[in-house]
């Protein structure tokens, strides 16, 4: 795991710049850095390494391959790359190898085989930059399902890329405009979407996907128009999702087997480290999986690590200490209560570098800190909700979808205004009651969902908070991005691959990547192993939801290490309670973020609406933590990197 930059630039300059942006980066790698220059063509690479795989210097990089063509920074595991060094050395292309890292297979493989050949053969998650210096070309690649971040684009004129914002920020000219369509989805749901970042000229590599750009194309600045159709998918999920649906297994007991043996394979290949290592354990489903197969595949007792609250209703810290006990891991639990959360806020801009504002972001943080105590490595749950129907709205949404969509859309439009007027005037009433001012959010977000012209809309309106068409005039802003669906007819399919394609990457693993390197954590998620994901695509619906209750596959292979009395509960989820604590320990601090002066810098807000919203909510008539997050975050992230609307 590491943090990677490059840049062109005058040959005078790199060094210094590159040294600038690592700097920044030195959380994700804080072992060791270097950098390299093509002082024919202004190129430069730099990484930090966080050393997880062939501790000595032969892990080193920027790493030239064995004939000096090709130069490779990279970010991330080759979790089969033992397998792809014997496939190498069996058909003879591999010269004498260096050392034992990941990096040298993954370089040696892409000088052989081509990229895609590589990626095709690598099983991991990762961002690379590759500089062909016979060709004069960089390649940039991420990982299948986007665990790994790549921000890419051109400050003051100058390419850049490094796996985080806030290495572009140390660069000189740094000058960030909001991108408003990026910013108002995130006031919508709480993170941005897809292609381009909240900063105007940077974006974000998608998923699955390579970008080739000769030396002439990097010296010129391109917007998203001329950058898009120059995205290559190396891997594809609307095929995936095709190729699986197309071959069903309706048999459980058959679709069990299969799982089972994946995961097992999964789990066993991300158990390979050269540091010591545990897993994130909630008591969920998921985790308590991902434990349970470790535990049977060690000799010794699996360290795991979990978070509680002193809120007995948010706390799931009884669940996993129960899991843990009758699994036999080594675990570790932390209480936190509010003053925990208190010190986090300060850091929580500079930790998630971009506009975040999911809850889970605080304990996630709070979490891996306390792993890092004690590993280096930590295997998560994440990516079971989304692979196997695990989400409750599912259920909701598919239930409303059938009662709203024989309806004409005209009709389920007008529906929606009045909802919308409905919710208009009770706006206007005082809001000394708290269910006067709750209807309000109430019937706003009916409004939405009556008025959704299909399900993936009525997806979006689930994940947005209550109130967020009160605070702005754009209420819907940018739509996720490459949602090319495949020819899928059943909805909560439908449903399912928005998620993979959008909230997967641009909230779960962006929170859970930010938060574990900013305590130099590697963490690896058996459950998006791009096997698994193939085969979750095979399983009928039927197998994986039944009576509303999804995530049957991984239920039945649970019980099997696990009683079912230990995960059979209501989900929690891993969000603090927010609400409480932005009336008590955490309202100074928000007042200031909430202040008109703040909210003026905000042209995209309503502010006097948000000032209302945040009255009412100290005052105890609504609950609007939702909404009032995203603002916080979006506040305190303008403020820290300087950024003009």
């Amino acid at each position: 795991m590491c943090g990677i930059a490059g840049l062109l630039a005058p040959s005078d300059t790199t060094l210094s710049l590159l040294g600038g942006m690592l700097g920044r980066l030195s959380h994700r790698g804080p072992d060791n850095n270097g950098v390299w220059r093509d002082s024919d063509c202004g190129i430069g690479l730099g990484h930090r390494r966080l050393s997880i795989i062939d501790l000595t210097p032969a892990g080193h990089q920027p790493m030239l391959s064995a004939s000096q063509r090709h130069v490779l920074v990279y970010n991330g595991e080759i979790y089969n790359h033992v397998a792809l060094r014997r496939e190498l050395d069996s058909a003879g292309l591999a010269a004498a190898w260096r050392g034992t890292s990941d990096t040298e297979t993954l370089l040696t493989a892409v000088e052989t085989l081509g990229v895609e050949g590589a990626l095709e053969r690598c099983n991991g998650m990762f961002a690379f930059a590759l500089w062909d210096r016979q060709q004069r070309r960089l390649v940039l690649v991420r990982d299948r399902m986007g665990e790994k971040p790549l921000y890419f684009g051109w400050i003051a004129g100058r390419f850049v890329f490094a796996s985080e914002l806030k290495a572009l920020a140390s660069l000189p000219g740094w000058a960030p405009h909001m991108h408003v369509p990026s910013v108002t989805g995130f006031l919508r749901t709480g993170y941005v979407h897809g292609f381009e970042s909240a900063v105007t000229g940077v974006f974000r590599l998608p998923p699955g996907c390579l970008l080739r750009l000769s030396l002439d194309e990097l010296q010129q600045p391109h917007d998203a128009e001329w950058l898009a159709p120059k995205l290559e998918p190396y891997w594809s999920l609307p095929a995936i999702a095709t190729e699986g649906l197309s071959h069903p297994i309706h048999n459980a007991g058959e679709a069990t087997r299969q799982l089972e043996a994946l995961l097992r394979d999964a789990v066993a290949m991300r158990m390979a480290a050269d540091v010591p290592l545990g897993a994130f354990l909630s008591g969920g489903i998921d985790s308590s999986l991902v434990t349970a197969l470790m535990q049977t595949q060690s000799d010794l007792p699996v360290r795991t690590f979990s978070i509680g609250f002193h809120e007995p209703r948010f706390d799931e810290a009884p669940f996993a200490r129960a899991v843990a006990k009758h699994l036999g891991t080594e675990h570790t639990e932390l209480y936190v209560d509010s003053q925990a959360a208190l010190d986090l806020v300060p850091s929580l801009t500079e930790a998630f570098d971009e506009p975040f504002a999911a809850p889970p972001q605080l304990p996630t943080l709070l979490v891996s800190q306390l792993a890092r105590r004690h590993v280096t490595v930590a295997l998560t749950g994440d990516g079971g909700d989304e692979l196997f129907a695990g989400y409750q709205r599912y259920f909701a949404i598919l239930a409303l979808w059938r009662l709203l969509q024989p309806l004409p859309l005209t009709l389920r439009r007008a529906s929606g205004l009045a909802c919308s007027a409905t919710a208009r005037l009770l706006a206007l009433l005082p809001s000394s009651r708290e269910p006067v001012s709750s209807m309000t959010f109430r019937f706003s977000r009916l409004a939405e969902r009556m008025a959704a012209p299909d399900i993936e809309a009525m997806r979006l309106s689930f994940i947005a908070g209550a109130g967020h068409a009160r605070i702005t005039s754009n209420a819907r802003g940018n739509a996720p991005s490459a949602l090319a669906y495949p020819a899928l007819h059943e909805p909560l399919r439908r449903l399912m691959f928005g998620d993979q394609v959008d909230y997967l990457p641009d909230d779960i693993l962006f929170k859970v990547d930010r938060a574990a390197m900013a305590h130099s954590l590697e963490t690896r998620i058996p459950l998006l192993d791009h096997r698994v994901v193939a085969l979750s695509w095979q399983l009928a619906t039927p197998l994986l939801a039944t009576d509303g209750r999804g995530k049957q596959p991984l239920r039945r292979i649970l019980e099997q290490y696990v009683p079912a009395s230990m995960f059979e509960r209501p989900k929690q989820g891993f969000a603090p309670p927010m609400d409480a604590w932005l009336r008590g320990p955490l309202r100074e601090w928000a007042e200031a973020g909430l202040s008109e002066k703040s909210l003026r810098e905000l042209p995209m807000l309503n502010a006097s609406e948000v000032r209302n919203i945040w009255k009412a909510h100290i005052g105890g008539r609504m609950s609007a933590a939702n909404v009032l997050w995203n603002v916080l975050m979006l506040s305190n992230w303008r403020e820290h990197y300087r950024v003009t609307c």
